[in-house]
């Protein structure tokens, strides 16, 4: 009888992503504000009073009210007013009133605040892995969302022991509770809008279970229950890229973190991530990265420790 592994995608993109914190803070406004964020990686707010209109590129504006929380993660060409914003749109630099808390606007009373973060994906294959994700989550009214970036911040100003393991897996259950609450809401394909998909669903969760396999287009098609065609066009449609082209680019993603980590042999790795030989997997991954596994292996070494480079005197232990 086969056994069947049951995974999450979901979450096994966010833990390959290997979130880290950059820094949380708490953001006042009174109207009229603008401001254009600096694109400094993966950006997320909760609206805790007030409300806001988001700009991102390519995208219709965005109106965000008391209890709303955002996730852009590319947060290039971004830009947050108030509702009615400034003459020209003109951006302002926030002030910071206190440690951690900045203003936005004049000195009157406030009529917005929110709680802002950015964090770093630490993935060599970040690029890769975000771009299975929607560029635009939002989420209306979920509290637990709030909590998460409130706990997230009191973690990030305090000096705990084992606060940076700490705030690593508050973002991981940061990301993965909001895409999920996002749903099929979301409007790019994606995984998001795979997983909401209930046939595609079942084929996206043997590919990551089961990554080894020779999958082929038809063998997925029947763990969807459908046929070969629709399946196909389905998937492309929704995923955004073809069936086998999923699979190679998410066995890529896993044998770099593989090699990033682990002592295992290339040819060890290569039938972990489904190549019949070290040698086709090898002109694989050439392809899809631009250099050999042993090669970015070494080169994935160095950058954890570039002392490996230096050459050991005979007396060193």
């Amino acid at each position: 009888m086969e056994i069947v592994r049951i995974v999450d995608p979901l979450a096994q993109i966010i833990a390959l992503l290997q979130p880290s914190a950059s820094f949380t803070k708490i953001v006042t406004a009174t109207c009229p504000w603008a401001v254009r964020p600096p694109n400094m990686g993966p950006f997320y707010a909760a609206v805790l009073e007030g409300d806001l209109e988001l700009r991102v590129r390519d995208h219709a504006p965005v109106q965000l009210r008391s209890g709303d929380f955002v996730l852009l993660p590319a947060s290039d060409d971004l830009e947050v007013t108030s509702i009615i914003p400034p003459p020209g749109r003109r951006a302002m630099d926030p002030a910071e009133i206190t440690p951690g808390v900045f203003h936005l606007g004049g000195p009157g009373v406030p009529t917005t605040r929110m709680m802002i973060g950015y964090c770093a994906f630490e993935a060599d294959d970040a690029a890769l892995l975000v771009s299975l994700l929607p560029r635009l989550v939002v989420v209306r009214g979920e509290r637990r969302l709030t909590m998460l970036v409130e706990l997230a911040g009191d973690e990030a100003r305090a000096e705990r022991p084992g606060r940076d393991a700490v705030l690593a897996r508050l973002l991981e259950v940061l990301l993965i509770e909001a895409f999920r609450s996002a749903g099929d809401t979301s409007p790019a394909p994606g995984l998001l809008r795979g997983l909401a998909d209930e046939r595609l669903a079942a084929a996206l969760r043997r590919i990551h279970g089961e990554p080894r396999r020779p999958w082929t287009v038809g063998e997925l098609a029947q763990e969807a229950a459908l046929s070969r065609s629709t399946f196909f066009d389905r998937f492309r449609r929704e995923v955004g890229v073809a069936p086998m082209e999923y699979l190679a680019g998410w066995r890529m993603a896993l044998a770099k973190d593989l090699l990033s980590k682990d002592r295992a042999s290339v040819g060890e790795i290569a039938e972990r991530v489904g190549y019949s030989s070290q040698s086709t997997f090898s002109v694989a991954f050439a392809r899809h990265v631009g250099a050999s596994p042993t090669a970015y292996a070494r080169s994935r070494m160095t950058a954890r420790d570039p002392a490996s480079l230096v050459p050991q005197s005979p007396s060193s232990s």
